[in-house]
């Protein structure tokens, strides 16, 4: 282990490689973006392994789900080979689609582009456009070496306001939901739905894009909100700029999907208060919530105390998981977070507030130690010498957690092949009570 790690360490910038990445490539973040919404058919201009890689690396490891109607083998792609790089595959990509417009039904066609077609020039730009007006059409470039699955989420978007949407009158309490990945984010389905019923009861239309069957419908409403809510530090924000300098819409950003009582009212008074509903209102909605929430959790409360109080805890995951998981436990169950890991690659500008946000907004005498890290030996070296016995993380330490550090796991973030994920959510006033009966049941009882 000594040598390997030294090894990987003087290594030069040129030959760093990553173990086991926790995304994908931008053309996979395109791919899975259009697979979320419902009659939405996405079409690669690839070669065959792209699509089906998402398959294995992608959709299982967002907890065991499967492609969908257009995902996985059901997917059109032009198979680019050799003599395409040569020659040139705009012909073949004319078929396919030709072919894909008589074969798959769907509101919406999307075309994303891999490395293959933007390192020879092929003009997919040109090719689409001979199929206007024989249906809803876009292109998305997003060739695979441009960025990781959070790129290729906004380059749906990007494409999306560009190509397809048109100016609509905004109506008043209607928001659009962002930053939320599909499968990156392994609770989106249930977190989604959860924030749309929240926002409901105080008169809020959300569209929430994906899990909805009028998926290309909702897609076509962007414009009629008055406001976007973007779940995230980063992501999903400049998605929201460029809706901002397209159709004047003001956005507002929070850490990440709230959980538990504490986040879920803070959210929903920053909602209200922007949208100028009656604080009256709101606060007799979050006094019924938190009135439930903190009832039921007395349940769990022996548990909590007896089976192992206030913690030591390391949390391995993407921003938008780990920063609402990791509040709720530390402000809210008396967790204490020793270390922190984040994985999915931030952009510089937006690490200070991520570690204000997990430092600051940790009510907590016990500060953790935050790491920006992608590579998974490095995140297994990082644990060492410590002495956390709780860790919520992927399920790729799910091994080194039992075998190496003698301590709980539970897999909370992407990748996780060891639980079946469908509308599960930890999200909302509800959603702490299910994080704590998933771990409390790892620990608790002598049987």
């Amino acid at each position: 282990m000594t040598e390997a790690k030294t090894i990987v360490e003087d290594a030069p910038s040129y030959l760093e490689v990553v173990e086991a990445p926790r995304w994908t490539c931008s053309l996979g973040g395109a791919y899975i973006t259009t697979t979320a919404v419902y009659d939405a058919v996405p079409i690669l201009h690839s070669g065959a392994g792209c699509g089906i890689a998402q398959l294995l690396g992608v959709y299982y490891a967002a907890g065991e789900n499967a492609a969908g109607g257009q995902g996985g083998t059901s997917t059109p792609c032009s198979c680019l080979i050799e003599k395409h790089v040569i020659f040139g595959g705009e012909d073949k990509l004319r078929k396919l689609i030709d072919s894909t417009l008589q074969m798959m039904e769907g509101d919406l066609y999307v075309v994303i582009s891999g490395c293959v077609p933007a390192l020879i020039g092929d003009d997919i730009e040109a090719v689409v456009k001979e199929f206007k007006g024989k249906g809803d059409i876009i292109f998305v470039n997003s060739a695979g070496f441009k960025g990781n699955t959070f790129d290729g989420y906004e380059d749906f978007f990007g494409a999306v306001i560009d190509q397809l949407l048109e100016p609509r009158k905004q109506e008043k309490k209607v928001v659009n939901i962002l930053g939320v990945v599909p499968f990156q984010h392994l609770f989106w389905k249930g977190d989604l739905n959860t924030v749309k019923e929240l926002l409901a009861k105080l008169g809020i239309k959300a569209n929430i894009l994906f899990t909805q069957f009028d998926g290309v419908k909702k897609l076509k409403e962007i414009p009629e909100a008055e406001l976007n809510i973007v779940l995230s530090t980063w992501n999903g924000h400049k998605t929201a700029k460029k809706l901002k300098e397209t159709f004047d819409q003001d956005y507002i950003s929070f850490p990440s999907v709230p959980i538990g009582p504490k986040q879920t009212s803070e959210f929903l008074r920053a909602v209200a208060k922007k949208l100028e509903i009656p604080a009256i209102e709101v606060e007799a909605l979050i006094a019924e919530e938190e009135r439930r929430a903190y009832r039921w959790v007395e349940y769990l409360t022996d548990a909590i105390i007896i089976g192992m109080p206030r913690p030591y805890a390391a949390f391995i995951g993407d921003t938008n998981t780990i920063i609402g998981i990791t509040k709720f436990l530390a402000n809210e169950a008396g967790y204490l977070p020793e270390i922190i890991q984040i994985t999915d690659e931030p952009p510089e500008e937006s690490r200070d507030l991520i570690i204000r946000e997990l430092t600051d907004g940790i009510e907590s005498v016990l500060k953790p130690e935050i790491i920006f890290e992608k590579d998974t030996f490095r995140i297994r070296e990082n644990l060492r010498n410590r002495s956390f016995q709780v860790m919520l993380a992927t399920s790729l330490e799910k091994w080194p957690a039992a075998k190496e550090f003698a301590v709980s796991h539970l897999s909370i973030a992407f990748p996780t092949y060891d639980r079946v994920i469908v509308e599960k959510t930890y999200a909302g006033y509800r959603g702490g009570t299910g994080l704590l009966e998933d771990l409390l049941s790892k620990y608790v009882g002598p049987l």
